[in-house]
């Protein structure tokens, strides 16, 4: 069977969670390959919800190994919460089935601290919208060849030395930078061990588990966390995540070779949405924009924020494609543009005095651009019971079909409500 990676291909939100689980079916083991908790993955089956920051979409499946990859970093009390809400909702996830890269970087007291401290000390037109869990601190130490590794955790005396040594530069960030008390090595280290030392037994050679699988004639799904245009190189810059979330970092966040990965699905909302800052150039602040945040509940699964919602960009969608080299796409919420008369999609923009068809590498150059719109009729029916293709209205198949012809990738996959029966395939 083919490996497959699941990547986002927008600003984040695009459902990859639902198409994750859905996949899981006719997969035997599923790796989260970069991100924290700084992601969330919303999946409904049945009258449940489950929201999912850092264990794989896949733990839903019984049976299905997961593993947390070493390009991932991890709070281990936000770890522990996860892993209670599914044992309240009966979904029991013990070292079994879910195996942690001892080479994962672990976020501390101090970088979420940090992470807070930067943001307030910004102005406000400053800020980057960050969700404060420690993310960008974190791979900062990872880079600084300072971090704190899981494997760590199971070495005290290790563990309190880097601790120390992490600390003396942070605290003279903290008192003389930022205003705020110096951390206290001991209590971090207390703090951390509290929910750590329950993680050692989920530790492993996540490589070796992976090949082993490859070995065995298994098959292995790699989960990508936000979007491409989120990604620390090619995303808009400096409004941007603090890892690479192109396909391509499924071989490193993994430790896989690439030519080990045969399918790349990219996951397209029907329309774009973004949350926190930064430009963001089809959006609609009008009554089409809140018509899509309010039918398709668009609030984050992290933060809780309202989603900014636009038309659907073809441009930035052509970006991802030649970032990512996607075999298909899986389009989702198309269920939401029901009820739209008119549809509108972005097919070039106009930046400096031009017409352009690529996205501006300069810096924030994407909050100088002015989208051009091709429109398209809409449809009023509701499609949520549809399962086939050919039952879909003909405006909403033409909707798709222009979709493949800009982009050159099939779309294999059609998403029209939250639950998993809620989909085509084609």
């Amino acid at each position: 069977m083919s490996n497959i990676i699941i990547m986002g291909a927008q600003w984040g939100d695009e459902g990859k969670g639902k198409i994750v689980d859905l996949l899981t079916r006719d997969i035997d083991v599923i790796v989260r390959f970069q991100g924290g908790n700084n992601a969330g993955h919303t999946v409904i089956v049945g009258d449940k919800q489950y929201i999912l920051h850092l264990i794989p979409s896949g733990i839903l499946h019984e049976g299905k190994k997961c593993l947390i990859g070493n390009g991932v970093v991890l709070d281990p009390a936000v770890f522990w919460q996860e892993i209670e809400k599914l044992a309240a909702k009966g979904v029991v996830v013990g070292p079994q089935r879910l195996k942690i890269s001892k080479k994962t970087h672990i976020i501390m007291p101090y970088h979420k601290s940090l992470d807070g401290a930067r943001e307030e000390y910004k102005s406000a037109e400053d800020k980057i919208g960050t969700t404060g869990r420690g993310i960008g601190p974190c791979y900062e130490d990872k880079a600084s060849r300072v971090g704190i590794r899981a494997a760590d955790l199971a070495d005290p005396e290790l563990l309190k030395a880097k601790i120390r040594n992490a600390l003396v530069e942070k605290n003279a960030l903290f008192t003389a930078l930022y205003g705020r008390d110096a951390m206290d090595a001991d209590a971090v280290y207390a703090e951390v061990m509290e929910a750590g030392k329950k993680l050692v037994p989920y530790l492993a050679d996540v490589t070796s588990e992976i090949w082993e699988a490859f070995n065995a004639g298994k098959s292995v799904m790699f989960e990508g966390a936000q979007g491409i245009h989120l990604d620390i190189d090619h995303g808009t810059y400096p409004y941007v995540t603090s890892s690479n979330t192109a396909a391509g970092n499924a071989s490193a966040g993994a430790g896989v070779p690439a030519n080990r990965l045969d399918r790349i699905i990219g996951i397209v909302k029907a329309y774009t949405t973004r949350v926190g800052a930064g430009p963001f150039p089809t959006e609609q602040q009008n009554a089409e924009g809140d018509y899509m945040q309010a039918k398709g509940h668009e609030f984050g699964a992290t933060t809780g924020r309202k989603r900014r919602c636009g038309w659907l960009d073809l441009v930035v969608l052509g970006e991802t494609t030649r970032l990512n080299g996607p075999t298909e796409y899986a389009l989702t919420k198309l269920d939401v543009l029901s009820g739209l008369k008119e549809l509108k999609i972005c097919v070039a923009y106009e930046y400096r005095g031009e017409r352009v068809t690529v996205v501006p590498q300069e810096q924030n150059a994407m909050a100088y651009v002015t989208p051009v719109y091709e429109s398209m009729p809409g449809w009023e029916e509701d499609i949520t019971g549809i399962t086939e293709w050919d039952k879909l209205p003909e405006a909403c198949r033409n909707y798709v079909l222009r979709i493949e012809e800009r982009t050159g990738v099939r779309v294999s996959i059609i998403s029209v409500g939250p639950e998993r029966d809620q989909t085509i395939f084609r």
